[in-house]
Parts: structure tokens; sequence; C-alpha cells
């Protein structure tokens, strides 16, 4: 019965997700075309030849002379065949070269969202058994400076302390150039260029998670059955783990299953800072030539990244918590 229970709930997200990336391909398509300025006149401006009959042309080419109710059409149709159109500027397929730029993002945002949890989590726990120490005062300023501070600064900062003064590690970029490296040898090179941005990108969320993470051990180590545990006799580190901290960590899978998108977004203003090849620093280029097709694939995808990542929450949390069931 539980197999039937998940398969109807799975069916259930499955047809709610696709109405959601509908509304999500049409709100998309229809706020890129509402801004200033299209393609063939950035083109035609760097051309040097922006009279109307060579704008004319070019609107024709790319079918920008169409009603926007036909060009909405033809590209919900195109979309539901996998079909994500061809770039304007580079007159390549929109999903090869977001599929070229993903897994560099992938790798990115997974790395900042591992160390922001892992940091996060452990801040926030030493912060709430130390609570009113100096340990837990430095960590909470901590954490209150990390989330007020602008993501550019931080990353501009890291550069200027690590690659500038120390001279440590590289600055921009995802691998040493012309370095043809392979094997370990090529993990190294890309750890190295990967660690900063990473840092950069999840510190924010680090702070997020270890101010969440001690607010919600405090206020599950003073419920009942913490008091119980500890009266039967239970060691208070087994106290902490077992019972105020798997408990705690509920709010902190929620909150950071919704930030994954957000991590996403956030990875735009990285990749440009540190010139990281991800999908971010694509969706960045073209929106300054107003390639709307390529602006477009990217908020598809990364909107059903963050369906899917709500979707995994879910589960994980019925995982974690067995008083959850998902029907």
């Amino acid at each position: 019965m539980g197999g039937v229970h998940f398969a109807r709930f799975l069916a259930q997200r499955v047809i709610k997700m696709a109405v959601m990336v509908f509304a999500i391909v049409t709100a998309n398509f229809l706020l890129v075309h509402a801004a200033p300025g299209d393609p063939a006149s950035v083109m035609a401006g760097e051309a040097g030849a922006a009279d109307p009959q060579f704008l004319a042309q070019l609107r024709t080419q790319f079918g920008l002379d169409q009603p926007l109710s036909t060009q909405l059409w033809l590209y919900v149709s195109n979309v539901a065949h996998g079909d994500l159109g061809m770039s304007y500027r580079q007159q390549r397929p929109v999903a090869g070269l977001i599929a070229e730029r993903l897994s560099a993002t992938l790798l990115l945002t997974g790395t900042a969202f591992i160390l922001a949890i892992l940091l996060g989590v452990t801040l926030g726990a030493l912060a709430a058994r130390r609570v009113g120490r100096t340990s837990d005062s430095l960590i909470t300023v901590l954490a209150l400076g990390l989330y007020a501070t602008p993501l550019f600064w931080v990353g501009l900062m890291l550069v200027l302390v690590f690659s500038v003064w120390l001279d440590w590690l590289p600055s921009f970029g995802m691998n040493t150039v012309g370095a043809n490296l392979t094997g370990f040898a090529a993990v190294l090179d890309t750890a190295r260029y990967l660690l900063l941005p990473a840092l950069t990108l999840g510190l924010f969320y680090m702070a997020v998670y270890a101010r969440l993470t001690r607010a919600a051990m405090l206020e599950v180590a003073s419920q009942d059955f913490v008091r119980t545990a500890r009266a039967k006799g239970v060691p208070e580190g087994a106290v902490q783990r077992r019972h105020i901290l798997r408990n705690a960590l509920l709010p902190v899978i929620t909150v950071a299953g919704m930030q994954l998108g957000q991590l996403i977004g956030g990875s735009i203003l990285v990749e440009t800072v540190f010139a990281w090849p991800g999908i971010g620093r694509l969706a960045f280029d073209a929106l300054l030539a107003r390639d709307y097709q390529i602006l477009l694939g990217v908020f598809l995808v990364t909107s059903v990244m963050v369906l899917f990542f709500n979707l995994l929450t879910d589960l994980l949390y019925a995982l974690i918590d067995p008083r959850v069931e998902v029907m």
C-alpha cells in the first residue's frame, strides 16, 4: 500500500510540475520580450548598419517580425518537443550551449551547497551547545556579517587576499589554460580554481544555516522529550546528536531545499566575478546581447532544477522524520 501511495504522490507532483513549467515558460517569454531592445537592434548596432531595411531583414530572419502571440505559440510548441531554439548570435542550438556549461554550474553550486551545509550546521550546533559564551557570540557575529555582505564584495576580497597578496590560489577561470592535465592532476587543478568561487557562493548560505541551526537546536532542547532523555541518563553527546540535532535539522533541510534554486541564481554573479564558464555566465552574456533564446533556455533549465530540488526536499524530509508521510 505504501508503494501505491508513493506512486500516486509522484504522479501528482509530476503533473503539477508540468503545469508550473508551462506557466513559467509563458511568463518568462512575455517578460523577456517586454524588455526594451531586441537582438536585431543590438547586432545591427555592432555591425554599424542600423538602417531600417537592415533591421527589418534581421527581424524577419529571427522571426521577430511576427505577432507576439505567434512567437509565443511557436516557442511553447518547440519546448514541448524538447527544442529550445537557436542562439541568435552564435547560431547554435541553445540546448547544446547549455549542456556544455551546465556541468560547470552544477559543480560550483553543488560544492558551495555542501560547504554551506557542513559549515553552517557545524557552527550552528557549536553555538547552540555553548549558548551565551564567547564562541557563541563570535559565531553569531560572523554569521550576521556574512549574511549582510554582498556576494561580489566577498569574492573580490577573497581574490585580493588569496590571489593577489598571498598568491595561493588562481583568481579566474576553471582550469589552467594550455596545461593539458589529465587524471588526478586535472582534478586538483580544477579544485584550486573552484575553491574561491565556491567559498564566495557558500559563505552567505552558511550564515543562514548556522543561525537557523542554532535557533532550532535551542528550541528543541527545551522540549519535554529532551528532558526525559536526560533524566533517563542518556549521555549528553547522544542527546545532542540523536534527539536535538536530528530534530533541529528538519527546518534546515526545508530552507536548504528551497534555496538550492537560489544558488543557481547567485551563481550568475559569482561566475561573472570569477569568469567561471557556467550557465550563469552564459545568461549574463546573453542578456547583454539580447539573445532571447539563450536567456529563455537558461530560465527554463533552472526552473526545472528548482522544481526537482523541491521534490527531492519533500522526499528527504519524510526520510529524516518518520512522522511525515508522502501521499
